[in-house]
């Protein structure tokens, strides 16, 4: 795993005046935070206020319309070239997104290859991993999930919550500095949500990895996040410590919110 100095002062993301549109919605507006390294944010609101945008934005999977994304202290839209800086090449982000992993909701795993596969694969094509390396990686990320002894399987054969762990392991073979999860345990049945959320605790405490989760999982927030960040229509309304926005939210939306999912 990365491990990485948190007192370094320079921000692991930085969103600057961010703006998303599709067509005439806007989906963030004038949107600026930062994660520190290390820290786990979590991202919560009501569906369509643009929590899984800024994930998409940050695997260049969307381009943003307005402001500035930077990781680890490189732009992902801009880069210096001859002392200038200028639009960012596909090599400038293709270096800057492979610090980045994401755990989607619908595992998107490869199903004509292994498990065994789908772990290899992006190591040895964009790290230039050799394949023993990988190979010896993709052993110890499924004993971690607990999947040691699935590895030649094809995700056909493995349940939803077992497929999860392995989008899991999948994500930390690249050795990311920073872990995207897309409310990872929404495609799931109730009774595998517990396991999926305990794994990622454990990955969580035992890493220096900066997480930024979407979730819908208010316990899973509370319990793993340093940070909680409200989302309404593009904007952040509320930022505090999980502690403070669960139990005295200072913002009217985010106590209605709270209480609709909270209290059902």
């Amino acid at each position: 795993m990365p491990s990485l100095d948190k007192t370094v002062a320079e921000p692991m993301i930085v969103f600057d005046g961010v703006e998303k549109r599709f067509g005439d919605n806007v989906v963030l507006s004038e949107l600026s935070f930062t994660v520190a390294p290390g820290e786990h944010v979590c991202l919560i609101g009501p569906s369509g206020s643009g929590k899984t945008t800024i994930l998409r934005l940050l695997m260049t999977l969307e381009k943003c319309d307005g402001g500035t994304i930077s990781v680890a202290g490189q732009s992902l839209s801009h880069m210096t070239h001859n002392g200038r800086r200028v639009p960012a090449d596909e090599k400038h982000v293709r270096d800057v997104r492979k610090r980045i992993g994401m755990v989607f909701q619908q595992f998107n795993l490869f199903p004509n290859m292994t498990v065994r596969g789908n772990l290899i694969e992006a190591p040895t094509r964009v790290l230039g991993m050799s394949k023993d390396e990988a190979n010896a990686r993709a052993t110890e990320l499924l004993d971690l999930v607990g999947l040691g002894d699935r590895i030649d399987s094809h995700p056909t054969q493995l349940s939803g919550g077992q497929q999860q762990r392995v989008a899991i392991a999948r994500a930390l073979a690249m050795r990311p500095d920073v872990l995207l999860l897309d409310e990872v345990t929404s495609a799931l049945d109730p009774e595998l949500v517990a396991g999926v959320l305990k794994l990622l605790r454990d990955i969580g405490s035992s890493t220096d990895i900066t997480f930024l989760c979407v979730t819908h999982e208010m316990g899973f927030a509370r319990d793993f996040s340093d940070r909680v960040m409200m989302f309404d229509g593009g904007r952040v309304i509320e930022d505090a410590a999980p502690e403070k926005l669960f139990t005295a939210p200072e913002h009217e939306r985010t106590q209605a919110f709270l209480h609709a999912v909270v209290d059902r």
